[in-house]
């Protein structure tokens, strides 16, 4: 499997400037449903709510199309600065199928918001009766949405937690389905004019924990963590997700080995948050899914080891992690078909490409087998 090559400069425009011309453009908040749009008019997504979108037809009015072209030009610019980037030629690509409509609600990982949306727009694209809403505002929200039957798919940056797992088995007497759809490296980003370029697991802990169960000594300039110069006396400004977020509790986990946090890590509600942060503070420091890094920031390495598709997948990246959709899937019965429908859809050769164009790393085709295998694909 080649590695996917980001694009920072491109990943700024992305998440960042387009959203906001596109929100001049009376409210569209999805760049690839504009692209299609402008020059297909295929449906577009349309923001309905602070995290949580919904798939709709409109055409484009006249208002829309006076910005059509400096959307468009700036839309090239990003699509032809970007690298391209190969996924496991072994991947089959999807095969639609007949009779699929209806409605499909997922609720859960912020980090994986905006891989929902892309995912769901293409699948729209393929089922124009299929309407989809996603809401993201963190993985602790979709064990309770599975659960009480509010949403289809519960979309998780962590595994689920033995406690939320028997709490949905308490109900339905069996366990929900995990199914991997996407790799990351949760990345610690600083400044791009920041000199670090490698820090260990024990002075991550050291800088962002007050318990140190890495055994490592606290760290609170720029200068505690090696930097000399300018950079020494400089305190490291801290920024990181709120207790929501799987994200928070998997770098808790893996990087403070279930410490504490500081308390002046400055939670953010999402990542993007995070890195717009880190980019505006010279002295920041803040960790997110890879997929958000922007040419404002720098991902460094840990222990060594850059957060890298080779490194995560041979597991020698400290903070490499699969990123979950969890189903409520009854033991030997079929799902129904709009769900597993999807699902295979984002595990096909189209929809580990959409991994890779929103920054994250593609399934090997072994572990695609294997999650179709548990679909019954």
């Amino acid at each position: 499997m080649m590695m996917p090559v980001r694009n920072p400069v491109t990943n700024t425009f992305k998440r960042f400037a387009l959203p906001w011309l596109l929100k001049v453009s009376r409210g569209f908040a999805g760049w690839r449903g504009f692209e299609r749009k402008i020059w297909s008019y295929q449906p577009n997504l349309m923001r309905k709510k602070k995290g949580e979108y919904e798939m709709s037809k409109n055409n484009l009015n006249m208002k829309q199309a006076a910005l059509a072209g400096l959307l468009v030009a700036a839309l090239t610019w990003t699509l032809t600065s970007a690298q391209a980037v190969d996924v496991d030629p072994s991947l089959q690509s999807y095969a639609p199928v007949s009779g699929i409509s209806g409605n499909l609600n997922s609720i859960g990982s912020d980090t994986l918001n905006n891989l929902m949306t892309f995912w769901a727009e293409s699948f729209q694209s393929i089922y124009p009766n299929v309407n989809i809403q996603i809401e993201g505002k963190g993985s602790s929200t979709a064990p309770p949405a599975l659960i009480e039957g509010t949403s289809q798919l519960g979309p998780m940056s962590r595994a689920m937690k033995s406690s939320e797992i028997d709490k949905f088995e308490a109900k339905y007497g069996y366990k929900p389905m995990e199914i991997r759809v996407a790799i990351d490296a949760l990345a610690v980003f600083v400044h791009k004019d920041n000199p670090i370029d490698n820090l260990s697991i024990q002075q991550i802990d050291s800088i962002f924990s007050n318990t140190f169960k890495q055994g490592g000594q606290p760290i609170d300039s720029w200068g505690d963590a090696g930097l000399t110069g300018d950079w020494k006396n400089k305190p490291i400004s801290l920024y990181g997700r709120n207790s929501a977020s799987g994200t928070y509790g998997f770098f808790k986990s893996k990087a403070l080995k279930k410490g504490d946090y500081k308390k002046s890590v400055k939670e953010q509600p999402g990542s993007s948050a995070v890195v717009q942060g880190v980019a505006s503070d010279l002295a920041g420091i803040g960790y997110s899914g890879i997929g958000y890094v922007t040419s404002g920031v720098k991902a460094i390495s840990l222990n060594g080891v850059a957060p890298a598709a080779e490194n995560c997948l041979s597991g020698k990246y400290p903070l490499a992690r699969f990123l979950y959709v969890y189903v409520n899937k009854k033991p030997n019965e079929p799902l129904d078909k709009l769900t597993i429908e999807f699902l295979k859809s984002v595990l096909s050769k189209k929809g580990q490409e959409i991994v890779v164009k929103d920054g994250y790393f593609p399934l090997p085709a072994s572990v695609v087998e294997e999650e179709l295998a548990k679909l019954g694909g």
